[in-house]
């Protein structure tokens, strides 16, 4: 099992990345809260790993760091939830959110991820509350409400940004104020500062 790499960061996007050790490149898929915490390229970055066996094919998932890994087996140990939505979900909600979530049985929370359906989140309830209610993520964080995220998200769609430019913008802002209240207000201003830096 590999549980980890350590090496040449060659090439990344904000769905995998391309890791050379030894003179061997590895394919790993991330979500993109890993994604904004990247080196640049070139440089060495150590990623945590799980291994999923298909048989068409072995699949490396990548991590920024433990939390996330945990909850990831954890999220697809649940009917419905494959590797790809497990990312998909851990791409909009850090872990201590998602655990916070699952806990209280927030379901509109959990169904604001794309492909997460009334359902399979009532799932994710059932089957991980009481696993959750036994982790420690760190739930210190302050945890922005979804409905403020895709809010966000929704107003500089608005504007005239894709979807996936307002997406990870927002994301990159909550990830770098992440200890601090954020209202709706405030995170659309942040938001708009990043894209005029971009453009300069």
């Amino acid at each position: 099992m590999i549980t980890s790499l350590r090496g040449k960061l060659i090439k990344k996007s904000p769905t995998e990345i391309s890791v050379e050790v030894n003179n061997v490149g590895y394919l790993v898929f991330i979500s993109i809260s890993t994604f904004e915490n990247l080196p640049s390229i070139n440089s060495e970055v150590f990623i945590y790993t799980y291994l999923v066996v298909r048989e068409d094919a072995h699949l490396l998932f990548g991590f920024i760091s433990e939390e996330e890994r945990e909850m990831f087996k954890l999220l697809i140990t649940v009917s419905g939830i494959g590797p790809k939505i497990a990312q998909t979900i851990l791409s909009g909600s850090k872990p201590n959110e998602i655990q916070h979530f699952i806990s209280i049985g927030d379901i509109s929370a959990l169904t604001s991820t794309p492909g997460i359906g009334r359902k399979t989140a009532e799932r994710l309830v059932v089957e991980l509350k009481d696993k959750m209610l036994k982790l420690n993520f760190g739930t210190s964080a302050t945890i922005t409400s979804p409905s403020i995220r895709n809010e966000a998200i929704n107003a500089l769609i608005s504007l005239g940004y894709n979807k996936s430019k307002s997406e990870s913008i927002v994301i990159k802002i909550l990830s770098e104020n992440k200890n601090s209240e954020m209202t709706i207000e405030n995170l659309l201003k942040l938001s708009l500062q990043q894209t005029a830096k971009d453009k300069s």
